[in-house]
Order: structure tokens, then C-alpha cells, then sequence
């Protein structure tokens, strides 16, 4: 009989194989969110996802099945397209990083007061932001940023981790504005964690957990540079 986890983590950034997670997606608990943790974490199809609101708990997941969106199966619909023809909102990239985490944090989620997104995960990502690895999208109407998502750019694969928005349709018009962008620029998939409509509706699927780490492990260590502008 096989050893599920969930497995408590040591002080060296390794983890157990993502197939061996619980069936619930939970692989490991504790660590820490340095940078060689959590670039480990990501090449092997890991997030940080913390369960409550203590700063201090670890929660690491790889789920199965995994939500992505292959850039080439992105879809807009009518509606949608009317407003990115519009031209309601410019698209940037990297113009206000912290700015869009903050928006995402400040998000509410049903039976809470926030996001899943502590400070000391902020932390982290702007760390990764500095670092070139972590960038954001962001949705701008006259000077004001509406909306946005941030994630992790390792090499063809853009890991998604949250977005929000303050007018309607904003998050909408910037995902579809990065995924057309991502696939210009040779990126292979997206990852979207964990299923929605939101994203279902723009063409994010369901594959098996070993698909989408055979996947990485391709696309991984090709290179590729993240949009500018």
C-alpha cells in the first residue's frame, strides 16, 4: 500500500513526489517560503495554500486533477470581445505589482474577511517579483488600476495565483490580454490550480495531475521572457 501524505517537511527544500499527495491534493505541511522552496515547489507542480489565517502554517498542494489553459485553446466570447475592442482598460505588465497582490488579498471569499494570501506570502512573491520570476497583470482606467493577477513565470509555463478586480470584466480582459501574449511568446500552458467558472469560460480545462507534471517538466526548462509594456 502506497504512503499518502500529508508529510512534514524538513529544513532542506525538497519535497515528496507530487503523486503521493493526499486525495484531497495536500502533499506537505511546514517549511518555509524561501526562494529555493518555493521555486522547488513550482518546477514540481507545488503551491502554498495556506488553510486558515495563520501566518505560520504551511499547507503545500499539488491537486489532481489540475485547471489549466493551453494558450491556444483560450476562447472570448462575443461579450468579451466587445469590451476589449472597447478599449475600457489598458493592459500593463509589471507596472504596480505589490499594488495588484494587495488587490487580490483584499478580495473576499465566501465565509471570510480575505484571501488565503498572508503577509508573509506577499513577502515571498515580492521576493519573486524582484527576482524577475514573479510578475503581474493589471487592468488601468485613467491612472487607477482596476484589476489584475499575479503569478510565476518559469520558463514556457505562467503559474497563476490570484486575481481581482474593481469594474466589471477587468480580470477578464487581462487574462485574455496575457494568455494572447504568453502564446506569442512560445508559453506552453498555464496553470490555474483549482477549477472555476471565471476561468472555465475563457477555456481553462481539467487534466490528471500526472499529465500537467509531464507537462512542466517539458516546458520547464525552456526559455522564454514574459510580456513587457
Amino acid at each position: 500500500m502506497k504512503l499518502r501524505g500529508p508529510f512534514l517537511l524538513g529544513p532542506d527544500p525538497v519535497f515528496p513526489h507530487p503523486e503521493l499527495a493526499h486525495e484531497s491534493g495536500l502533499l506537505a505541511v511546514g517549511g518555509d517560503l524561501s526562494v529555493e522552496r518555493l521555486l522547488a515547489a513550482y518546477s514540481n507542480g507545488i503551491f502554498p495554500w495556506p488553510l486558515g489565517d495563520d501566518d505560520d502554517a504551511l499547507y503545500w498542494f499539488s491537486p489532481d486533477p489540475r485547471f489549466v489553459l493551453y494558450p491556444s485553446e483560450l476562447h472570448v466570447g462575443r461579450s468579451l470581445a466587445r469590451r476589449r475592442r472597447s478599449g475600457a482598460f489598458e493592459v500593463h505588465y509589471d507596472w504596480a505589482f505589490e499594488d495588484v497582490i494587495e488587490g487580490c488579498r483584499q478580495t473576499p471569499r465566501p465565509g471570510a474577511a480575505g484571501t488565503w494570501i498572508t503577509p508573509s506570502l506577499e513577502a515571498a512573491y515580492v521576493d519573486l517579483h524582484q527576482l524577475g520570476i514573479a510578475h503581474s497583470a493589471e487592468a488601468w482606467v485613467a491612472g487607477r488600476l482596476v484589476g489584475g493577477l499575479y503569478g510565476l513565470a518559469l520558463g514556457r509555463v505562467f503559474f497563476g495565483e490570484s486575481m481581482f478586480h474593481r469594474e466589471t470584466d477587468a480580470s477578464k480582459v487581462v487574462f485574455a490580454q496575457l494568455v494572447e501574449d504568453l502564446r506569442a511568446l512560445g508559453y506552453r500552458l498555464v496553470d490555474c490550480q483549482q477549477e472555476t467558472d471565471h476561468l472555465a469560460s475563457l477555456g481553462a480545462r481539467s487534466i490528471s495531475r500526472a499529465a500537467f507534471l509531464h507537462e512542466i517538466e517539458a516546458a520547464i526548462p525552456e526559455s522564454a521572457p514574459f510580456p513587457e509594456g
